[in-house]
């Protein structure tokens, strides 16, 4: 190898040259770091190999390299900064990615455990009204199946059309009995909870989701509930189920929010006081509607109100009359319990909820996030938007204590209560958050609201849990009293031995204790206390079964008719415990 050095070629040297010579000319201060234009464009070269030339492509002698270095990255555009953040939730530090999501569900999972923990320590034989709707669905599958004649009118006072859930429930029952129907409720309840997560996520956040399933998975009526074969397990989950609908459609074209129509409609027909929760529903697909703007967000409203009517209209033609609807709902006879006594009740069943649900309205009305990014900006709705579902939300809760101190009754009040919190418990979730803070910086808040609420839960759902063991009392009438489908017999809470008696008696066989006409031996017509009184006094009943805590006036008639009767006897006794104190089943046999 040669050991001269490789020199330019001759028109680059004089190139080079007239450059230098013409920044020697140039009048830069001494203090300058500045390197003229023109050498930034033509900088110099050297006499040097490439040091990066591949061996098998070496390179010629006399080639002259440019040594300029690691060239320089390309500045980025101002517009392009090269990289993106993923979209914050509003409210939210955090960013949705899959980790968030999977510790997400995880938590969601164990709320979801300690929900079914607490309403499966609820244990008892069947209430009044688990009793009524599964025995009746049996007879309305028998009509549907055989055509069997129904023994009375159940669609005449029901609060729900019978041949909906009475009838699922009476097929859970025929293999699974009260159990699995029981189990049934809950999975709606679970399913309930789920949904409400899911709503809250896509409304707000993570952290907001899990706060909104938290609080609804303690309260009284969601325990309750979820051990409870009525059907308002399955009225909330199908409510729940439209709602998810509604905000799952919420940037799709008006028409998709149809989608929530069918299980909207469902829920009405199923307990005709979930109607009481249709214009929520409504007014929700309107401040959800983040695709349109001004009057074009009414449509999502006008599409989903005249689809759910539409549902509704139909299923009205096909069913027939339901007197049910008036009975039980819309012209529900008035009780006597005053306003005073409502308002507390709802404030101790479901106050520290909705008290957390005006925290959350009030806070996301004020502001859309809670700046924990604030370098991360977003779209967010605007204050009259965010104002206006939280109080379409957090004011759903206060339709059923309205509508209930309206009628002055407390009749099913600590169940309808829940149906409300179901609506109020994203603003719940959103409130727990906010109290928690930026970065977790009062979590003892947010466990603290927590732990108050599952404890005020458990010890309210076992208060309301507690009704007679009628077991001994059932055993009693099939093994020693003998009831068959000849005799008559007066019972109170009638729908319990009916239902677990069905296979030896008959629906008609028995008699209630809250209203009766009884025309006498002696040619008189009676009615009310004085009916019952008359009929003992006759001997018209061959098994009597009263403790006297459902209807006193008739216990007393009832004692009255027995007082020197010789047509009955005193044939046994069984105490049993509840959360008003203790009482006894007595039963009267006729001789």
């Amino acid at each position: 190898m040669s050991s001269r050095q490789p020199q330019p070629p001759q028109e680059h040297q004089q190139q080079y040259q007239q450059q230098y010579q013409e920044y020697q000319q140039e009048s830069y201060g001494q203090d300058s770091y500045a390197w003229p234009p023109q050498q930034q464009t033509y900088p110099p070269y050297y006499e040097t190999y490439d040091p990066y030339a591949e061996p098998s492509a070496p390179s010629s002698p006399g080639t002259p390299v440019r040594a300029t270095g690691p060239e320089p990255e390309p500045e980025p555009e101002p517009d392009d900064p090269g990289y993106t953040l993923p979209a914050v939730p509003e409210s939210s530090w955090a960013v949705d990615n899959r980790r968030g999501k999977l510790l997400g569900r995880g938590v969601l999972g164990c709320l979801l455990l300690v929900q079914a923990g607490l309403s499966l320590r609820l244990r008892g034989t069947a209430f009044q009204d688990e009793a009524l709707y599964i025995a009746s669905g049996h007879y309305e599958l028998n009509n549907l199946l055989h055509g069997t004649k129904l023994p009375v009118d159940f669609a005449g006072y029901f609060s729900g059309h019978p041949k909906l859930y009475p009838v699922l429930a009476a097929a859970v029952d025929s293999y699974f009995g009260l159990t699995g129907v029981r189990v049934l409720s809950l999975l709606f309840m679970l399913a309930a909870t789920g949904l409400l997560y899911a709503v809250t996520r896509r409304l707000f956040n993570l952290r907001a989701a899990l706060g909104a399933a938290a609080l609804f998975s303690v309260l009284q009526s969601t325990t309750v509930l979820g051990n409870f074969a009525t059907y308002d397990a399955a009225a909330i989950f199908l409510l729940a189920l439209s709602m998810y609908a509604v905000v799952r459609t919420d940037r799709m074209r008006s028409a998709a929010v149809l989608l929530a129509a069918p299980p909207a409609a469902l829920a009405f027909a199923v307990k005709y006081a979930s109607g009481l929760y249709l214009p929520t529903l409504v007014l929700l697909a309107v401040v959800t509607a983040h695709r349109h703007r001004g009057v074009k967000t009414l449509g999502r409203g006008v599409f989903l109100g005249a689809g759910i009517g539409a549902l509704l209209g139909a299923g009205y033609v096909l069913s027939g009359p339901l007197g049910g609807i008036s009975s039980t709902t819309t012209n529900r006879a008035q009780g006597a319990d005053s306003a005073m006594k409502l308002l507390e009740h709802s404030a101790e069943w479901g106050g520290l909820v909705f008290l957390a649900a005006l925290v959350g309205s009030v806070a996301y009305a004020l502001r859309g996030r809670m700046g924990e990014m604030p370098w991360i900006e977003g779209e967010t709705a605007g204050r009259v938007r965010r104002a206006g579902l939280g109080v379409v939300l957090t004011g759903t809760a206060l339709l059923a204590p309205a509508y209930q101190i309206h009628l002055h009754t407390e009749v099913s009040l600590y169940k309808h209560v829940g149906f409300g919190l179901l609506f109020a418990a994203p603003m719940a979730g959103l409130g727990m958050a906010r109290l928690v803070g930026p970065h977790f910086r009062h979590p003892q808040l947010g466990i603290m609201v927590y732990v108050l609420a599952l404890v005020f839960g458990m010890v309210q759902a076992q208060k309301a849990y507690s009704f007679p063991d009628s077991s001994p009392m059932v055993a009693y009438l099939r093994t020693v009293a003998h009831v068959d489908k000849k005799g008559f017999y007066l019972a109170e809470e009638q729908e319990v031995p009916a239902y677990y008696l069905r296979d030896v008696t008959g629906w008609n066989q028995w008699q209630n204790t809250y209203f009766m006409d009884y025309r006498g031996k002696d040619g008189k017509q009676h009615t009310g206390p004085d009916a019952f009184e008359q009929a003992v006094r006759d001997g018209r009943f061959d098994v009597i079964v009263m403790h006297g805590s459902v209807t006193p006036a008739t216990y007393e008639a009832v004692k009255k008719g027995l007082k020197g009767n010789t047509h009955y006897r005193l044939a046994a006794v069984f105490p049993f415990t509840t959360s008003s104190g203790q009482n006894a089943y007595r039963i009267w046999v006729k001789r």
